[in-house]
């Protein structure tokens, strides 16, 4: 990728099941747009990355330590490094923001899904 790109033109990768990301790796961080499919959740897990983030759309319950919420459009997050955390879509299924430093390597060489037009923007 360049400079610039549009959101749809970025590969769709897997993340976990239901869960698919558009990624844009910087120098010392990862952007994601992460989509979850209806009742789609991420397994417990913590990493050393900070991770911030943002609903786009939908609803999504996280779990961030021993504190869980129900987010909507709008809602942000801060999960710091090594805190595990978890999360469920809601029914309508979710698209949220997510920003890592240092850069997600791993999320790098994720599976590529088959594509399919981001939910967001609509």
């Amino acid at each position: 990728m360049g400079a610039f790109a549009r959101l749809g033109s970025l590969d769709r990768q897997r993340i976990w099941a239901g869960i698919h990301a558009r990624m844009v790796h910087g120098e010392r961080m990862t952007l994601g747009v992460v989509e979850l499919d209806p009742g789609a959740a991420a397994p417990e897990h913590a990493h050393a990355h900070e991770q911030v983030g943002l609903v786009l759309s939908g609803s999504v319950r996280f779990t961030i330590g021993d504190e869980t919420r129900e987010l909507r459009q709008g809602d942000v997050y801060v999960i710091p490094s090594d805190v595990s955390h978890t999360a469920e879509a809601g029914p309508e299924g979710t698209a949220l923001i997510d920003v890592f430093s240092p850069v997600r390597e791993e999320w790098r060489a994720a599976e590529t899904a088959e594509p399919a037009e981001p939910r967001w923007p609509t």
